[in-house]
């Protein structure tokens, strides 16, 4: 399963590709792309795991940024 997300309060592309890296270090993500430009995250992962995957990749995130917000 392929999804977008919006992200709010990214504020550099180093941390997008901070996010980007930890994102695809969780078992089960196929790809990702964070977008500082467009402020999105593209997540490709398998379809049985997608929401705990989406749940970790959230914490992630917040580990990096954690003014950033995930748009669910």
């Amino acid at each position: 399963m392929k999804r977008t997300f919006e992200l709010e309060d990214l504020d550099c592309a180093n941390c997008a590709m901070k996010m980007q890296e930890a994102v695809k270090k969780i078992p089960g993500v196929k790809d990702c792309e964070v977008s500082f430009m467009k402020q999105k995250m593209t997540l490709e992962a398998d379809d049985a795991d997608f929401d705990k995957i989406v749940k970790l990749a959230v914490k992630a995130i917040a580990k990096v940024e954690p003014d950033c917000t995930v748009v669910l």
